[in-house]
């Protein structure tokens, strides 16, 4: 009897999936790399609900991203010998035991690629292990956390960090728990920030509160090839052990998982950027603005003329979704599916910097009409015929309920947009 080997079994499953999907074909599929996550699942619900999602999200991740991933409760293969074949490692919800941390400072310290999440970091007596949490992750000692879980808004410190690639200035985290430690990252030159919360995000928490200050939730030591991420608790319902959030809930922030992955893997250089595929004139698509990671919105889902285009959290409902139908010369008129009848208008016929956009019955004119310019890395800015000038969020805004207006192209991400 015939069998498959390994290789041929997982470019069988990629070619499935994509014949599933509709994805474009590969010309030959890479060979996996892998991952391996470690994890207790034994102290707080929340804790061991985000450890059960984990375990089944992020194989469909890695299916969809070159590698396998696999976890254990095992700490013993945290050596030589059962780390053999895996690029990364993960620690879910805690540490390795007493008996196991030399052999995890020999792995980092020899080249060893890790990521943390959340209460892999706790501790209130840091000097026991003082390599790991002074050392290795800053951190020291916890200090305060927030409650009850929330979703906030992260700003990136340092965009050119190949983990950030292709994502805004700020973008919304997932609900988690978070904590704060009792040293300042920034003092630590061995560390590099990646995020923080964002000012707009105070009041963080509930009834327990952080109501200014600087707080970093993901970042990296320069010394070691790991990244450290605050989140990894979900809300729960303690009384019935319910989910009520996902960690997974954020695009962005799942796109720096994914981006994350593959820097600690050394594979990042190997996947080429997204390619602008053409617009399909019958399509409905989400318009995002990469530097706000917020979507292109019908104010209130007006289907009226004089409705103001704005930009607010990506919710998919009728009043984001847009279908750009072709007029003349490379131009389309963009709809909004609320009304298919009404597409994006410059306010007046004007071609002034910072004339709004709102929605106005198409009636052919050219400030009606838009050219979709393709840039590189899989996002668009738009054109007016009329004015020559670019869709623009004004003065780079992040907040929800900016009126998007016309402005001298620039090419600044308030300017560039994600087709999705």
């Amino acid at each position: 009897m015939n069998t498959m080997s390994p290789k041929m079994l997982w470019r069988a499953l990629v070619l499935a999936l994509v014949l599933v999907t509709g994805a474009a074909v590969p010309a030959a599929a890479a060979d996996p790399f892998k991952v391996l996550a470690f994890y207790n699942g034994t102290w707080d619900a929340a804790h061991i609900d985000f450890d059960k999602e984990a375990r089944d999200w992020f194989p469909r991740l890695g299916a969809a991203n070159g590698f396998t991933w696999e976890a254990t409760t095992d700490w013993s293969r945290l050596s030589t010998s059962g780390l053999a074949g895996y690029k990364v490692i993960m620690f879910l919800d805690d540490g390795p035991p007493a008996d196991r941390r030399a052999a995890f400072q020999t792995y980092m310290q020899n080249g060893g690629a890790w990521m943390g999440f959340h209460v892999s970091a706790w501790t209130d007596n840091a000097n026991e292990w003082s390599w790991y949490h002074n050392t290795f992750l800053g951190t020291g000692n916890f200090a305060t956390n927030t409650w009850l879980p929330t979703a906030e808004t992260l700003r990136v410190n340092d965009p050119a960090h190949p983990t950030m690639a292709g994502l805004p200035a700020t973008f919304p985290s997932s609900v988690s728990e978070w904590y704060s430690w009792s040293r300042d990252l920034r003092q630590n030159p061995d560390i590099d920030v990646l995020a923080s919360i964002d000012n707009s995000s105070f009041p963080v928490g509930t009834s327990q509160q952080w109501t200014s200050g600087f707080y970093p939730l993901i970042w990296t030591n320069r010394n070691y090839k790991m990244l450290y991420a605050n989140f990894g608790h979900n809300a729960m319902n303690y009384d019935t052990n319910t989910r009520t959030s996902s960690t997974f809930a954020s695009a962005q922030q799942n796109q720096w998982l994914v981006n994350g992955i593959k820097w600690l893997a050394g594979v990042s250089g190997d996947t080429p950027p997204p390619t602008n595929d053409p617009i399909d004139p019958a399509r409905w698509y989400a318009v995002t603005n990469v530097n706000s990671g917020k979507c292109v919105d019908a104010r209130a889902a007006g289907t009226v003329n004089g409705t103001a285009i704005q930009q607010y959290a990506c919710n998919a409902s009728t009043a984001q979704q847009y279908q750009f139908a072709a007029t003349s010369g490379g131009f389309v008129r963009i709809n909004n599916r609320g009304n298919s009848a009404q597409a994006l208008d410059v306010k007046d016929v004007s071609s002034a910097d910072n004339a709004l956009i709102q929605t106005w019955s198409y009636g052919g004119g050219t400030n009606q009409q838009w050219q979709p310019v393709a840039e590189t890395g899989g996002t668009y800015h738009f054109v007016n015929r009329n004015s020559g000038k670019c869709l623009d969020v004004p003065a780079a805004a992040t907040a929800d309920g900016v009126q998007l207006v016309q402005y001298a192209c620039n090419g600044t991400a308030a300017q560039s947009f994600r087709l999705q």
